[in-house]
């Protein structure tokens, strides 16, 4: 069976990309790919989307054609899932997050420990998710469906020179499902706010402070962990990320990064906007986590569902794909302000 994959359907961006080369890893069959990333300003393949694919190719000995920068069409076609130690080198400020994200389902089908190095890349950018958020927002949802991952940060990176390092070490497991049905009451708001080489302009405490002025305005308190961080000599940069935890076990984060020229206030407040957005509306989920969980239920056995504020057009990318790819039946039902998603056991 050969998958035909339009990636110009629903958001037609790289998410599409990624997530069907995941799930042809990890079914095993054939793939070919053709409208890459169609609907962005520059279509194909861009140096962070051809590294994913050839990380995954390198996990499950692909063969592949098309596999080159800008194009618009890729055959992906997967053998066996492999353990061991890899090496990635995205060579921009592209995002490593978006890598670790394309490649983790597939690690959770190996046979042993999988361990991805990835050098020289941006562990915080925009469009992408941070590091952080990863570390203590994506990785905790998970761990409450067996996965048993960690993210290691060698180096931060950011645009536009990048030079970031991570590492993401992954064991196998089967995939239990996720049953998320109610907010709870809020236990407590972390957060981690990071510089590199700007300690001198007090980056890291400034966002942290904002961040912290603006919960406590509507009335919740946040310990936030200021890291002033020296592990990028080549670009300084900053990140924040948030997350609210939930006696119900519900994870909702936030995050936001430094950019030249906007003030670190304004990075704080704009973390803490969105981080309060998602806890007045009383979700158990949160609008970006909740893409990134639809492959992970989808794979697992059994009844999953989740509550968020709204239908993103990742999510809808994401449940296409899940029931083209893996005959996964999902449900989108509004359940008074929110809407419950679920994938049918």
């Amino acid at each position: 069976m050969l998958f035909e994959i339009d990636g110009s359907q629903k958001s037609g961006s790289g998410t599409i990309l990624r997530l069907s080369v995941a799930l042809a890893a990890i079914t095993g069959e054939p793939l070919h790919i053709y409208n890459i990333r169609q609907n962005r300003p520059q279509a194909g393949l861009k140096p962070q989307h051809l590294e994913a694919v050839l990380t995954a190719a390198k996990l499950c000995n692909a063969e592949l054609q098309g596999a080159t920068l800008g194009s618009r069409e890729l055959y992906f076609k997967p053998n066996k899932i492999q353990s061991g130690n890899f090496e990635a080198q995205i060579g921009t400020a592209g995002s490593i997050p978006m890598l670790f994200m394309t490649v983790l389902p597939i690690c959770l089908f190996a046979k042993d420990i999988v361990r991805l190095h990835v050098v020289k890349g941006g562990t915080d950018t925009l469009h992408a998710p941070t590091i952080n958020y990863l570390r203590h927002v994506f990785l905790p949802s998970l761990k409450r469906m067996g996965v048993d991952a960690e993210i290691g940060v060698q180096r931060y990176g950011y645009y536009p020179k990048g030079m970031g390092e991570a590492t993401l070490t992954v064991k196998p497991t089967k995939l239990q499902p996720i049953c998320l049905e109610s907010f709870g009451k809020l236990q407590n708001i972390k957060g981690i706010s990071v510089c590199t080489f700007l300690a001198a302009k007090k980056v890291a405490e400034r966002q942290a402070k904002t961040a912290k002025e603006y919960l406590s305005a509507k009335g919740v308190a946040a310990d936030i962990l200021v890291v002033n961080d020296t592990s990028n000599p080549i670009q300084k940069g900053s990140s924040i990320a948030l997350w609210a935890q939930t006696d119900t076990g519900a994870i909702l984060g936030s995050d936001a990064i430094g950019e030249l020229g906007k003030p670190s206030e304004a990075v704080g407040t704009a973390a803490a906007q969105k981080l309060s957005t998602e806890l007045s509306a009383s979700p158990t989920v949160d609008v970006y986590l909740a893409d990134m969980l639809i492959p992970y239920m989808a794979l697992s056995e059994g009844t999953s569902a989740f509550l968020t504020r709204q239908v993103s057009e990742h999510i809808e990318a994401n449940i296409w794909l899940a029931e083209k790819m893996l005959n996964a039946r999902f449900n989108i039902k509004k359940a008074d302000a929110l809407y419950r998603i679920e994938k049918a056991g």
